[in-house]
């Protein structure tokens, strides 16, 4: 629904956003209840919501909000908070989940590249498996010596506040 000015309901435009997020998190091999999850969360005003709330407004089962909410907070997309005198827990992302993301990235690249750097050391120099694993050490390490792009999305980041400020 559109209100007189032509800006639409934040509700509307929540739960198009969600499901479309969704559809694109679906895509790329995950669950589509966790992609409405972190669709949702990515545009809540509210500070916080809990698994019961997400459950609610998602039409989700407890049990899957629960399980969905811990793959996300594992992964950096989420974080689990408490609000004071309160038992239950609160689910929030971060206002840079993307920048923390890369930081989980670069973490990852850095991983995968010391896993291939031993296992070169145990792989026959003229081996099919040398080649690849080779490949698979400069792949990563490439990544990480050329791109830097957590470094560059906070550089971008400080310009376009700057232009915008």
């Amino acid at each position: 629904m559109s209100s007189s000015r032509g800006v639409e309901d934040a509700d509307d435009v929540r739960s198009w956003f969600v499901e479309r997020f969704a559809d694109y998190w679906q895509t790329g091999g995950a669950s589509r209840i966790e992609g409405r999850i972190a669709g949702y969360l990515l545009v809540d005003e509210s500070g916080g919501v809990s698994a019961d709330e997400l459950a609610r407004v998602l039409g989700a089962s407890r049990g899957s909000v629960s399980t969905y909410t811990r793959r996300l907070v594992a992964r950096g997309f989420v974080q689990r908070v408490r609000r004071a005198g309160e038992r239950a827990h609160y689910f929030v992302m971060a206002d840079d989940v993307w920048g923390g993301f890369l930081d989980i990235e670069e973490e990852y690249l850095r991983s995968q590249r010391a896993l291939a750097e031993e296992a070169l050391a145990r792989v026959s120099p003229e081996s099919a498996a040398h080649v690849r694993v080779e490949n698979m050490r400069d792949y990563m390490g490439w990544l990480l010596d050329n791109r830097r792009l957590g470094a560059e999305w906070k550089r971008f980041k400080a310009a376009r506040d700057d232009e915008g400020g």
